[in-house]
């Protein structure tokens, strides 16, 4: 394999940390650093400053986990959403794109992930633990189980329904209008709005 010759080694530098990125190789990476190179320090300090206050200060909400500039996320903050209902999502993503339909009131749980021995990730590498908390404290009435319809989803949306089967709590999923093995953050606002307001018990689905 040929390598690159690089004028500058500031330059090699900046492409090396950019190709990190998911989905940039080596010659996208060129790419964004030479459009900055072409900006003026401003626009360039202004960049690296979001960038470095993003990773700073940006919080994990303390009771779902979602993305927060705060310690409590602006949904579980606001008293106009419904908090008996808990709709469990796998990751930041797919909270983003259950908001965008405008047909979820609830709060929301992101697990971290879904359990997938393969890659070596169980049921203690996931949020479950202060799930469990959450509905003995007895205010969660209904927990939704929205994650996505591959087989790593299924299997946890499987060891989450038999974990809390015993708690007093209604536990359904979204209906089937999500394809099976499709990424929950992929499937088109209708679809996935449809999907939560027609959602069903979740035995029904085994």
């Amino acid at each position: 394999m040929i390598s690159t010759h690089y004028p500058s080694k500031l330059l090699e530098s900046a492409v090396n940390e950019f190709s990190k990125l998911p989905g940039i190789g080596k010659k996208s990476a060129l790419r964004l650093v030479l459009f900055l190179l072409k900006q003026d320090r401003e626009m360039v300090s202004h960049f690296s400053d979001t960038i470095k206050s993003m990773r700073s200060e940006i919080h994990y909400c303390s009771s779902c986990f979602n993305i927060s500039d705060k310690t409590t996320c602006e949904i579980c903050a606001n008293p106009g959403r419904d908090h008996s209902t808990v709709c469990v999502v796998e990751s930041i993503r797919d909270v983003m794109a259950i908001e965008n339909t405008h047909q979820y009131s609830g709060i929301y749980h992101v697990l971290g992930g879904v359990i997938s021995p393969m890659d070596g990730i169980g049921p203690d590498d996931l949020t479950i633990l202060p799930l469990e908390k959450k509905i003995k404290n007895g205010e969660v009435k209904e927990l939704i189980l929205a994650l996505s319809t591959t087989m790593e989803g299924d299997t946890t949306n499987f060891y989450l329904y038999n974990k809390l089967l015993s708690r007093d709590v209604v536990i359904t999923t979204i209906a089937r209008g999500v394809s099976v093995g499709d990424e929950l953050e992929y499937a088109d606002e209708i679809t996935l709005g449809r999907s939560l307001v027609n959602r069903l018990p979740f035995e029904k689905t085994l």
